[in-house]
């Protein structure tokens, strides 16, 4: 699960195979990273990209649990479920 040490570079899925726990991880870094900036008095242009990254990356990961959820309900494979581009998921309404 390589991909939960690295963030997500635009346009790529995460490896194969993904857990909810696994998820929940990497949503969990990401919101600390997210907070850790957040309490900076100013932020730097790098840091607002991140801040944009981070942002894309969250929805990519809430996305993906929905659509394991989503998969067990109807009685499928959850693991089919495949990391939808930034494109696709940003902005999400939670």
């Amino acid at each position: 699960m390589a991909w939960l040490a690295r963030p997500f570079v635009k346009g790529e899925l995460m490896a194969k195979p993904t857990t909810d726990d696994s998820i929940s991880r990497k949503i969990e870094g990401l919101v600390h990273e997210e907070q850790h900036l957040y309490k900076k008095s100013r932020l730097a242009d790098h840091d607002q990209v991140r801040l944009e990254d981070i942002k894309v990356e969250l929805d990519q990961c809430w996305d993906l649990l929905r659509q394991q959820d989503a998969r067990r309900e109807f009685g499928q494979d959850p693991n089919e479920a495949k990391v939808r581009p930034a494109s696709v998921v940003e902005r999400y309404k939670q």
